[in-house]
């Protein structure tokens, strides 16, 4: 009797274990490698260099011409009475608030433009890997870029699969 339900309990977690890993299949994708080699974010890349670089000549042209009117001052400032010198002052305060609002407008700017460009891009990666995945019977699929929380990636690796499905 003892052998018959030991070998009943043996049977019952056999049979449950098979189920549970006939249910589950979990795969693994890099999406930082899917992301990087996306053509769309080559583009989204570029243009947001594009934009920082006319910010920094902006704020470069800014803070050349500050200089130039801080040596101008400094060097007539002997010769002019002090509150000439004190509105002088005022003045270079003012040009240099603009270029710290400025520059922090242009930061402000270029976070929400990142924002705007990449967000579509983490969509897209997203919504393919989903149906690649739904499509090979995958129910769970974890993120193996590094620190991203997979400790073990034995499963499929979908890097190859969603590319093709891309067109990359």
């Amino acid at each position: 009797m003892k052998k018959i339900n030991v070998l009943i309990v043996a049977a019952m977690l056999f049979m449950g274990a098979n189920f549970v890993n006939a249910q589950t299949k979990v795969a693994h994708i890099n999406t930082q490698d899917l992301i990087e080699a996306m053509p769309e974010m080559k583009a989204a890349q570029s243009q947001l260099e594009k934009l920082q670089k006319t910010y920094d000549t902006e704020i470069k042209a800014m803070v050349k011409e500050l200089e130039a009117k801080m040596n101008q001052y400094d060097s007539e400032a002997a010769s002019k009475t002090q509150e000439e010198n004190k509105k002088r002052v005022e003045e270079v305060q003012g040009m240099q608030n603009n270029i710290a609002a400025y520059r922090q407008q242009a930061l402000q700017d270029l976070q929400k433009k990142e924002q705007d460009l990449f967000q579509p891009i983490f969509d897209k990666a997203k919504t393919t890997i989903q149906k690649v995945a739904r499509a090979q019977g995958f129910q769970y699929v974890l993120d193996s870029t590094t620190g991203g929380g997979v400790l073990l990636a034995d499963g499929k690796d979908l890097l190859a699969d969603v590319k093709k499905e891309l067109g990359i």
